[in-house]
């Protein structure tokens, strides 16, 4: 597709990527937004039941709340194309961020926790992820953002031509029953769930790499490797990859675990992930901050004129509760004197 060309009302900007249920673009809708828009594949759009089902699921998908996802904001068919709009985050994914160095500390719990959240969100209106993994969580700069939650099921449909990657997820990151090809619960996304923040906080899934069958192996017969994990998150993560689904927590008990309260709602939840360091950072070499760094005084001035939050915060300590303390600003730099 050529760059302005119109899906839609939308005007395709430029192609931001491609996986095994279309293409993705960055677009503009008639006011001027940008938005992701994602093109579904032609041999899925062509089936009669796939086009039953792709409007019922992402209206499904429509009602999850805006809780630490990017939320889905029109779907339709043009020409025969079937397309889905999201809102379009700005950020880099979790996978190029850990390539460059895993999250530790604050950076790591917040997106435990904001990944956590969305899932909750996501079950609270009755749709499954089924493909949760480290390529469709984007790195905003208020925090996580979970993206294409319920999408993948489409390539169910009879007759399709189906991949690993469509029908069962990613290998390293599913969960042992839908590896089986068994039906896929909320419990399957909790297990996505520990194997990403593995991942995350170590930069190798927990149950490695190679070859598809050899990982699937694995994954339903091995246990995880978590040497290196944060041991403060590491006996949360060991729960949501049990073997077992029906051992696992929820993804509101993940959240409040983490967060060492029960009944956590996700907008707090969300705010709390908001107001805690960019998880950005860790990866970003020291020269490249000073963007993030007066991206983040330019949000604490706005909050400031609000009336809320005087000072930054940071969190401290999990499984007890993720503290928001304030903390003084940092005095001016001392000019340099000369030898």
């Amino acid at each position: 597709m050529n760059v302005q060309q119109r899906v839609g009302p939308y005007t395709l900007l430029r192609k931001l990527g491609e996986g095994g249920m279309g293409v993705v673009h960055l677009a503009q809708d008639p006011s001027g937004r940008r938005v992701a828009l994602k093109t579904m594949r032609p041999d899925l759009a062509g089936r009669e039941e796939f086009r039953r089902r792709f409007g019922k699921e992402t209206e499904a998908a429509r009602r999850v709340a805006r809780f630490c996802t990017a939320p889905v904001l029109d779907a339709g068919f043009d020409h025969g194309t079937a397309y889905l709009v999201t809102e379009f985050v700005e950020g880099p994914d979790l996978s190029s961020v850990v390539a460059r160095a895993p999250l530790t500390g604050s950076n790591l719990e917040a997106l435990a926790v904001g990944v956590a959240t969305a899932l909750a969100a996501i079950h609270q209106a009755g749709v499954v992820h089924r493909d949760l993994k480290p390529s469709n969580v984007l790195l905003s700069p208020v925090g996580p953002r979970v993206i294409d939650f319920g999408v993948a099921q489409l390539a169910d449909t009879p007759g399709a031509v189906a991949t690993i990657a469509t029908t069962m997820g990613t290998p390293a990151y599913m969960s042992p029953e839908q590896a089986r090809g068994e039906h896929v619960t909320p419990a399957g996304d909790v297990f996505s769930w520990g194997a990403l923040v593995t991942f995350a906080g170590t930069g190798r899934p927990p149950f490695g790499t190679g070859g598809v069958a050899e990982v699937v192996y694995r994954v339903i017969n091995h246990a995880p490797k978590l040497d290196g994990l944060d041991e403060r998150i590491r006996p949360l993560v060991e729960r949501a990859l049990d073997k077992d689904p029906a051992r696992r927590p929820t993804a509101q008990q993940l959240v409040d675990g983490l967060l060492g309260r029960t009944g956590v709602p996700v907008d707090a939840a969300t705010r709390a992930v908001s107001e805690t360091s960019d998880p950005r950072r860790a990866a970003v070499p020291s020269a490249a901050q000073a963007p993030l760094a007066a991206d983040r005084r330019r949000r604490a001035r706005r909050r400031r004129r609000r009336g809320r939050h005087p000072r930054r915060r940071t969190p401290l300590g999990i499984g007890r509760e993720l503290c928001l303390l304030p903390i003084p600003d940092p005095p001016p730099p001392t000019p340099a004197t000369a030898a």
